[in-house]
């Protein structure tokens, strides 16, 4: 196992290095005990590519919170079958199911932070139990809070976050997918141009920020993936949070 200090070199190292070297440096570092999360977006098909031609049977996690737009659950269908793709889906804790099935309308509106705990950060969480390496396919340039992260980011409880596209730009996933002639989401025609839940996305002007159709609104940049919300590992703690009283 690598320690910190060998993970902070090598994480340096692979700031000129390409997200290809990076995604081959992981698997052969971490394997079997590796996988990576997608959304399965227009933005999600390099990284996705890239693992598919490395390594297809790499895990990868999709995160099915049941408020998906019937075009992300087709097309990642479509995308898993043609790429021969190892996708298994995260569901919510059955804990939350009276909680959240009395509120599906509101939650999303009312609390979108805990709608994203419930069904997309905890099922996570629990999904990485006993993985060694997360692939991740965030970009410096997507949000603030991701522009200060690294390409190896070692978790408090020892997982380490890898993030292969990490100094790419808009205009690098542009060319790699004309280069390679990738798919894209469906609806980024109808100006969806970063998909995440529906209830949370909007169409967006070809002159706005990317990801500005999502959470617009409602002071929310990210999901909690990859944010301190991820670090929160007890039940109770976010019950104290969010003032929720589960029996």
């Amino acid at each position: 196992m690598l320690s910190a200090q060998e993970i902070e070199k090598l994480s340096q190292e692979f700031e000129t290095q390409t997200p290809q070297e990076i995604i081959r440096w992981a698997i052969k570092e971490y394997s079997p005990n590796i996988a990576m999360s997608s959304s399965f977006q227009t933005q999600s098909m390099p990284l996705l590519h890239m693992v598919s031609q490395i390594d297809h049977t790499v895990t990868v996690f999709f995160i099915d919170t049941g408020y998906h737009f019937w075009e992300t659950l087709m097309f990642r269908e479509q995308i898993a079958l043609e790429w021969k793709l190892n996708v298994f889906d995260l569901y919510r804790d059955t804990r939350w199911d009276t909680f959240a099935l009395q509120n599906i309308r509101k939650l999303p509106v009312d609390d979108p932070n805990l709608c994203c705990y419930l069904n997309k950060v905890q099922p996570m969480q629990k999904a990485l139990q006993g993985v060694k390496a997360w692939i991740s396919g965030i970009r410096r340039d997507q949000t603030e809070v991701r522009a200060h992260a690294k390409i190896l980011e070692l978790q408090d409880d020892g997982l380490l976050k890898v993030n292969p596209l990490l100094n790419w730009k808009k205009a690098d996933v542009e060319n790699y997918m004309k280069e390679h002639d990738l798919p894209s989401h469906p609806l980024l025609e109808k100006g969806y141009r970063s998909v995440g839940c529906a209830p949370c996305t909007i169409a967006i002007g070809v002159n706005d920020d990317e990801r500005a159709g999502r959470w617009a609104g409602r002071g929310k940049i990210e999901c909690g993936l990859h944010t301190d919300m991820f670090k929160k590992k007890k039940l109770t703690e976010v019950q104290k949070e969010f003032q929720m009283e589960i029996k």
